[in-house]
């Protein structure tokens, strides 16, 4: 059986602060397209989020073996390039399970779980509370 008769794709969903991404890995040249727009545009051109979103693959070396295509919702953009990331990671092991220790290793599985804090009544923010004034 190949890889076509049994599966057309590998996904993997990604989430960071409030945004959640699902990355689907197509047999492929390297394409990566977020919300339909190429990665370059979506991020606009920012050099870390492009180094961010494309690491796994790199870790992997399978740059040019996969087709990534990306829906991307909530939060900002680094948040967006951390979701995707995972997302990848994740899509990247459903492909090849060889590759979830070096994954692992890299920190690319790892769900980072910080949330931003809720503001708190009688404060002006989280933990920011109002100036004290003595006299």
């Amino acid at each position: 059986m190949t890889m076509s008769e049994q599966q057309r794709y590998f996904q993997g969903t990604g989430r960071r602060k409030t945004a959640v991404a699902r990355v689907r890995l197509y047999p492929g040249t390297g394409e990566f397209v977020v919300n339909g727009r190429t990665s370059q545009e979506f991020f606009g051109g920012r050099a870390l989020y492009q180094h961010i979103i494309r690491a796994p693959l790199a870790v992997a070396g399978l740059m040019d073996s996969f087709n990534v295509l990306v829906k991307v919702r909530g939060g900002g953009f680094s948040g967006k390039a951390d979701a995707v990331r995972l997302g990848v990671a994740r899509a990247l092991v459903d492909s090849d399970p060889a590759i979830k220790p070096t994954m692992r290793q890299n920190g690319f599985l790892t769900r980072d779980a910080r949330k931003t804090e809720r503001k708190k009544p009688g404060l002006v923010k989280a933990r920011r509370a109002k100036q004290y004034t003595k006299r």
